[in-house]
């Protein structure tokens, strides 16, 4: 090897180490997850572009682009537009407004970064919830010229309620204002009055102006009044929120039982809390069995020790039942187990709440089915005021009461934000369309508890000979439902078997009289009839039940508090046109007059079903032999 091979070898492995280094260096970095918020217009996408451009986070084609752009769709004249880095929708640019959530990474010598841009519109809340559910700070920003405004308030309110522990007041476009310290003061005073209102009990005030860059990454000479670290500098010695969640008990939501072979069995997911270490004792929720941990493996090898925010498997020294959704935590301080709650929720959907109505609500891993009651009441953001409310509109913050349709294991939002917050789910739609966080169990989900009967429902079914079902018709007013169901039961009857018809004219003279027919009321008469249904199985009957029962979701409800293959969906199919024509009871008429409303086909929908274990189309069929085809798939 010649020398000058030697010396080139020698600089190659010496870039390479450094590379190395640097590498190495640059991934044990810790990382914060920050956004941004506030009103329209008051700064954010500027900031976090001026953050972006400082850290040396932009390639030179995308600074050429950003120059090019300035210039055509920018706000700033001939100038850097470093709002343009962030807000990258078409619309967005057009409005210079933010619509969607961006996120964008940054680093700096000490520290990692994301950071999630919000819109600061009302009709984007929901936007600005997403990004907070994964943030350990906010950054507020208000316009120097026009203070703490509705939008400030409400996202303040979101970003304390949510659980985020660091909060920087960051006033925006101090240039504009001259650097005025007075007004400045102002400000922070004005916002000191609202924070202290709603329970923030400390945040980081500092002057700014993310357009020409005072106080982002080194303190400027036009506030020397100010004596705080710049924003960078404080973003980068900030206290992370994992760090505080390993002094906590363990709390691992399983998310995966692994198997990949008869020798191994594992449970894995991210360590929420806590720490864990071979040899510890564990217990599973809402089990409560427990066991001993006996190794912790990960994709590089076993671990001694796992703490929060590291992602495991966890094996045990038993086989104890566990599976997705559950939750491993510390044996000797477990979390509790409830399915009634009381919870603080945003409403994030164009269609109103309905109370009552069944939903999907994904809490850590695990998907319950639950019902959201009427709001006890509505939170004003501006007043804070409660409010009282049927329901929760579009943004709307209110506090209800949650039953879920089987005990789930969680924390207190406030000790826990993975045990303790959760999402809504349409179940027709598949949408999130509300956040929320639990605040308790409700007393009665402690002191209420099943008791163990000796004659079980297989008994009750034996003595009659039968197996238990439930006869679901469903159908427009007018379809033939009760005709066809009352002649069911006639030949189930002659066959000696047991029976009850519950019709829904009938049971508003008693059980459900205090319902009216507004969409909430419908829920619970079905609720109501569903929880009827199931105890007259339970007593070895065939229920026949014959509601109108217009919504998809609610009969899927009852669906689900029968046991399996006891539930039948049998659609009486008639046309709107015919059903009108009959208008037996003259419904139809006093609808189209508008003397009766939320009438179902004429000022209030059905949803037919999409797949009925029984249709019935009463133009093909007359219901003498609709009712012996009904009979004969129940008992062949």
């Amino acid at each position: 090897m010649s020398l000058v091979q030697e010396s080139s070898y020698k600089v190659d492995s010496l870039i390479a180490q450094d590379i190395d280094a640097y590498l190495l260096k640059h991934q044990h970095k810790s990382l914060l997850r920050f956004i941004t918020c506030g009103s329209v217009d008051d700064g954010k996408s500027t900031l976090i572009g001026r953050l972006l451009y400082d850290s040396k986070m932009i390639f030179e084609d995308q600074l050429a682009a950003l120059e090019a752009d300035s210039k055509k769709v920018g706000t700033q004249g001939q100038n850097i537009d470093f709002a343009l880095l962030v807000d990258g929708l078409a619309a967005e640019r057009e409005q210079g407004i933010t619509i969607d959530v961006a996120y964008r990474f940054f680093a700096t010598e000490k520290r990692k970064f994301i950071v999630a841009d919000t819109p600061g519109h009302e009709q984007y809340t929901r936007n600005m919830v997403t990004g907070a559910s994964t943030a350990d700070l906010a950054v507020i920003l208000i316009d120097a010229r026009k203070g703490v405004l509705t939008q400030t308030r409400r996202h303040s309110y979101l970003a304390h309620l949510i659980g985020i522990r660091h909060i920087v007041l960051a006033v925006n476009k101090m240039d504009l204002i001259g650097y005025d310290q007075g007004k400045y003061d102002a400000i922070v005073a004005e916002y000191q009055q609202f924070a202290t209102s709603v329970g923030i009990e400390h945040f980081t005030p500092m002057p700014i102006s993310g357009y020409v860059g005072d106080n982002i990454t080194a303190s400027s000479d036009n506030t020397p009044w100010y004596t705080g670290a710049p924003l960078v500098e404080f973003l980068e010695n900030v206290e992370l929120d994992v760090t505080a969640n390993q002094a906590k008990p363990l709390r691992l939501p399983v998310q995966w039982v692994n198997r990949p072979n008869l020798d191994f069995r594992g449970f894995s997911g991210q360590i929420a809390s806590g720490v864990v270490r071979p040899g510890d004792v564990v217990r599973v929720l809402p089990s409560g069995k427990t066991s001993t941990v006996s190794r912790i493996v990960t994709f590089d090898g076993d671990l001694q020790q796992a703490v929060a925010g590291q992602s495991v498997t966890l094996c045990f020294t038993d086989e104890i039942d566990c599976s997705r959704g559950d939750i491993i935590t510390q044996a000797d301080a477990p979390v509790q187990v409830a399915d009634q709650f009381e919870a603080t929720i945003v409403w994030m959907a164009d269609d109103a709440m309905t109370p009552g109505r069944s939903y999907w609500i994904k809490l850590g891993t695990r998907t319950v089915s639950a019902s959201i009651q009427a709001p006890k009441y509505q939170i004003n953001v501006n007043t804070l005021e409660h409010a009282a409310a049927k329901t929760l509109e579009l943004n709307a913050i209110g506090v209800a009461n949650i039953t879920t349709d089987r005990p789930i294991a969680f924390e207190p939002y406030e000790e826990n934000h993975t045990l303790g917050g959760f999402i809504v789910i349409d179940k027709m739609t598949n949408a999130t369309v509300a956040a929320g966080i639990l605040h308790f169990s409700l007393r009665r989900s402690q002191n209420v508890h099943w008791q163990a009967l000796d004659v079980s429902r297989e008994v009750h079914a034996n003595l009659k000979n039968q197996k238990p079902a439930v006869l679901w018709f469903t159908g427009l007013s007018g379809a033939g439902k009760s005709t066809i169901a009352n002649l069911v039961e006639k030949k189930l009857v002659r066959m000696n078997r047991h029976t009850f018809l519950l019709d829904g004219d009938n049971v508003r003279h008693g059980l459900n009289k205090d319902l009216g027919f507004t969409e909430a009321d419908r829920i619970e008469n079905i609720r109501r009839v569903g929880e009827v249904a199931k105890l007259m199985t339970d007593a070895g009957l065939i229920v026949i039940t014959a509601f109108i029962s217009p919504f998809r979701s609610e009969r899927e409800m009852v669906r689900k508090m029968m046991a399996p293959g006891e539930f039948f969906e049998i659609f009486i199919d008639t046309a709107l046109e015919e059903a009108e024509r009959r208008d037996v009871k003259g419904l139809y008429k006093k609808a189209r007059t508008g003397e009766l409303k939320n009438f179902t086909g004429i000022d209030s929908p059905y949803e037919p079903p999409n797949d009925a274990e029984i249709h019935i189309d009463t133009a093909k069929l007359t219901p003498e032999q609709a009712a012996d085809l009904i009979v004969e798939r129940l008992i062949p």
